[in-house]
């Protein structure tokens, strides 16, 4: 039972004094996951080395304080943190009742991105800009709540044992739910942050053991909808200009083509061990754009080197690794659905956004999870963080 807070049946406390509440409180720091706790401090640090690295010479960006960026983004870490213990101490089984709230303010909050408190960053309109220098992505905490809400609708009837898997209604209620804010995403246009979404759908719906008639289906209705979008010109021109120059980066080097080029020149140019931090000269040369968010795998090709990149992908995977036992030991359907929601985000986002700095996939405006620098990317995967810790404190004391 989770009394929200702490649980009763998963780590506490229970109303037996001073003493049973300190033991609860141990218990629950015994049984995190320090692996993955440890590996995602480990890049928002490395993160802050490199955001500060590509951005302290930037003058027009850091309003004259080389130190501005690197302080915003060590805070935003900070930020992130706590909101992970808050998500711990919460419980990701009280979160699931409060999914009809959450799920309701995000749809809110993408709504208001098309009225004129919408704000145009690198050309997508997907900000809330609220003064102050700061800005807000709701589409980031969509990301969340798609995998809750999904999650408790696909889990309900079968932790309750009333199904041995979700039936077709509830697979298409829960897709229902998935849609709508998708569809306003869509309307941005955020077609990144979109793709990122019909991942995270489909590893919910793999792991929730749905027929896998469901799966192909939305596979080629994705497929068919890709081919409309495109048919009928609802893309923006600059996101048809990244699939261009996917195509062809030799199209206009100097045009659409100019980012991935530029990318590519700073890794290579990197070599084993890297040119030194702060010492690499497309880096210092400022030749690639927005280095601090989307290409921020740049610095560290080429200032760290193969080595360095390859740490970062390294403790992305341990990231992934441990996601992946989390969801293997819960014994609850729903806490599975929640970490294989993640899972797909973390590891599709990682894939698209350092593909896109080699050149093997399209610019699609993604951040690197826990590296680049952004408020609303870094607290929405360090919620999900949270959820993950959730799930493995409040798993059976035998897994």
């Amino acid at each position: 039972m989770t009394t929200g807070g702490f649980s009763v049946s998963g780590y506490g406390p229970e109303r037996g004094g001073l003493w049973s509440r300190l033991t609860a409180r141990d218990s629950v720091v015994r049984r995190l996951d320090w692996p993955i706790l440890f590996s995602s401090i480990a890049l928002s640090l490395l993160g802050a080395l490199l955001v500060w690295s590509a951005t302290r010479g930037r003058t027009e960006l850091n309003q004259g304080d080389p130190y501005y960026f690197l302080v915003r983004h060590l805070l935003n870490t900070g930020i992130g943190v706590v909101l992970m213990i808050g998500t711990i101490w919460l419980g990701h089984r009280t979160l699931r009742g409060a999914v009809p709230v959450l799920y309701g303010l995000s749809v809110v909050l993408v709504l208001l991105v098309l009225t004129p408190l919408g704000a145009t960053i690198n050309g997508a309109h997907a900000w809330i800009q609220l003064g102050g220098g700061f800005s807000l992505q709701p589409s980031e905490f969509v990301k969340i709540t798609i995998i809750i809400g999904m999650a408790m609708l696909l889990a309900a009837r079968v932790d309750a044992g009333d199904q041995v898997h979700p039936d077709h209604r509830t697979v298409a209620k829960a897709l229902v739910l998935a849609v709508v804010p998708m569809v306003i995403v869509m309307m941005m246009p955020d077609l990144g942050s979109v793709m990122v979404m019909v991942v995270i759908v489909l590893g919910v719906l793999l792991a929730s053991g749905a027929s896998n008639r469901w799966v192909f289906g939305l596979i080629g209705a994705g497929a068919l909808g890709a081919a409309a979008v495109a048919a009928l010109g609802l893309l923006d021109e600059y996101q048809l200009n990244r699939f261009a120059a996917f195509a062809n980066p030799e199209l206009d080097p100097s045009g659409v083509g100019y980012n991935t080029n530029q990318a590519r020149i700073a890794i290579g140019s990197g070599g084993l061990y890297g040119e030194g931090l702060f010492n690499g000269h497309q880096t210092t040369g400022q030749f690639v754009p927005e280095q601090q968010t989307d290409f921020i795998f740049t610095v560290a090709g080429e200032e760290l080197g193969f080595l360095g990149a390859g740490l970062i992908i390294a403790l992305l995977g341990v990231v992934l690794w441990r996601a992946c036992r989390i969801a293997r030991e819960t014994t609850e359907l729903y806490g599975t659905i929640v970490a294989a929601g993640i899972i797909a985000w973390f590891a599709f986002q990682s894939f698209e956004n350092i593909g896109m700095t080699l050149g093997i996939m399209p610019v699609a405006g993604l951040p690197l999870p826990f590296v680049s620098y952004g408020g609303t990317s870094m607290f929405a995967v360090w919620i999900a963080i949270g959820l993950l810790q959730s799930i493995r404190v409040q798993r059976p004391v035998s897994a």
